[in-house]
């Protein structure tokens, strides 16, 4: 039987994550859900811990920190991120990510959804990919941070601390040539950021886009 652990990073995320959690226990796949606190200063943890899931604290602040430390905990040989803030509306977001690696169609998923379209992802992410990496421009979402994978895969990989975590994932697993399937989940809502994160954001993606495709060996 096919088991997964899903991995939720989370940083003050008290407004959403008992939803998040709600949305991935509907699934039919059987599963472990690890909630990653990420240096919260408001009541993420307490929370989580009322939903009655594995809660592990990080204390490293980073998305990619986060999830280094959720795979420490991590029992099974999938393994689901979903990010702590956002709204779903598909009634089995899991199984809908992991059911191509349960059917070997792929090892490595990545989402796609319908919402307006990110400003980082549009205005960076997919400029830079059409000139460097013009297959992966194709992917709708390339930033999103709901992914799912063999266990190995991530285990095999140096994860970004950063806000360029998930585009550098998939470029990794891109270039080490890792079947890679698409998956659209419907709708989600996720929160609007300032103008000083988003450009944060834009940086961090841009280095880690930059990082894999320079001769230079931009850090």
């Amino acid at each position: 039987m096919n088991h997964v652990s899903v991995i939720i990073p989370a940083h003050n995320e008290e407004k959403t994550i008992e939803q998040v959690i709600d949305k991935v226990q509907e699934s039919t796949i059987d599963l472990e859900i690890i909630v990653v606190n990420n240096c919260s200063t408001d009541k993420t943890k307490e929370k989580a811990e009322a939903k009655g899931v594995k809660v592990v604290d990080c204390l490293q602040k980073g998305k990619g920190y986060a999830m280094e430390a959720g795979l420490k905990y991590a029992q099974y040989g999938i393994v689901a991120f979903i990010d702590g803030d956002l709204g779903i509306y598909n009634d089995d977001v899991i199984g809908a990510m992991v059911n191509p690696i349960i059917q070997k169609k792929a090892d490595f998923t990545k989402s796609a959804f319908t919402r307006e379209g990110g400003r980082v992802t549009e205005l960076v992410a997919k400029p830079l990919l059409q000139l460097l990496l013009p297959k992966l421009a194709e992917y709708e979402q390339p930033l999103s941070g709901i992914i799912a994978g063999r266990k190995e895969i991530f285990d095999s990989i140096e994860l970004e601390k950063d806000y360029g975590v998930d585009i550098g994932i998939l470029i990794d697993v891109y270039q080490k040539s890792i079947k890679i399937e698409e998956v659209h989940i419907g709708r989600i809502d996720n929160n609007s950021q300032s103008w000083q994160s988003l450009s944060l954001m834009a940086k961090e993606v841009a280095r880690a886009i930059l990082k894999r495709t320079s001769t230079d060996g931009i850090k």
